[in-house]
């Protein structure tokens, strides 16, 4: 048997939240290489590279959230959701490629200072780039929590990455005015890579996961179990627990096991009963549920299950 509590495809509307930060991206990079071209601080350089990156990968999450709404059909029977891995996974690979070349451009200039200009009127531009970024990754950041969307996830953690590069170049570039220390800049740059590659390691590494089918995490699979454990005490068993996240979708199965002597009526209920119970603890989840005889003991037996 097969149920789901509603319509994960009906997701489209989530698009809004990509276009948001196409927006704010653009404007961004605006101001931030606007920055640059006044003060020439390489740090706020690799601010600007880094918000071209998070153009890019709002525009991939736009295209992967659009694909990931897309009904299912005969050759994606369990729909596309996970389209959404794929954004999430481009984008954490564009964050490490813009590490690289923030460390590229650093090393010359670590090499050789230069001192900086208009840094007053530099650094304020970069402030307004890093408030928009910040405003739009908090509600990119409740979004995904309130509509389960890995891609609007990483989406914003990507921008809140940039907003705390923004606040270390800031901070560097306010060193090299206090001190005239001019090496200060590529080396806060490279501090600034350095937790761009962590925060785009940790991105892969999500996306990796959810391609994989991954377990749903610890705290859902108790929730499943408790419903399972209730019907425990009336002559009932259930082995073979499978859980499995799909972006947005959580897919659960299981075996159930009831006596011999039930009739097909009866164990079509219970089984009814508990996929209603699993679905109001758990959002958009599929349930898949097979009837077995408690009596038998091919029943208990897995090993078909890991061979199928």
């Amino acid at each position: 048997m097969e149920t789901a509590k509603s319509n994960p495809n009906d997701r489209l509307f989530l698009t809004k939240f990509a276009w948001l930060s196409i927006g704010a991206a653009i404007l961004t990079i605006a101001l931030k290489t606007t920055a640059y071209i006044l003060t020439g601080s390489v740090g706020l350089l690799s601010d600007a590279l880094e918000s071209i990156v998070n153009l890019v990968g709002a525009v991939m999450a736009l295209a992967m959230l659009t694909i990931a709404a897309r009904p299912a059909d005969e050759d994606h029977a369990y729909g596309h959701t996970k389209a959404e891995y794929f954004s999430s996974g481009v984008e954490g690979t564009l964050i490490l490629i813009a590490a690289i070349s923030i460390i590229a451009t650093s090393i010359p200039r670590l090499i050789t200072p230069k001192p900086l200009e208009q840094v007053g009127l530099g650094l304020g531009v970069s402030v307004a780039a890093s408030l928009a970024n910040l405003i739009v990754a908090l509600i990119l950041l409740r979004a995904s929590k309130k509509y389960n969307s890995i891609t609007l996830e990483a989406n914003a953690h990507h921008l809140m990455t940039d907003v705390w590069t923004s606040v270390g170049v800031l901070a560097g570039v306010g060193l090299v005015v206090l001190t005239g220390w001019e090496r200060l800049d590529p080396i806060v740059a490279f501090i600034v890579a350095g937790n761009i590659i962590w925060s785009g390691f940790r991105i892969v590494r999500m996306s990796a996961l959810g391609l994989m089918d991954t377990a749903l995490v610890v705290e859902e699979q108790n929730l499943v179990k408790n419903v399972l454990n209730s019907y425990t005490k009336n002559e009932v068993e259930y082995h073979a627990l499978r859980t499995r996240q799909s972006g947005a979708r959580r897919f659960v199965s299981v075996h159930i096991l009831v006596p011999g002597k039930w009739t097909v009526q009866r164990g079509h209920r219970l089984l009814e009963s508990i996929e209603a119970d699993i679905r109001k603890v758990l959002p958009n989840v599929t349930v898949f549920t097979h009837l077995e005889s408690l009596n038998d003991p091919a029943s208990w037996d897995d090993t078909s299950l890991d061979r199928a």
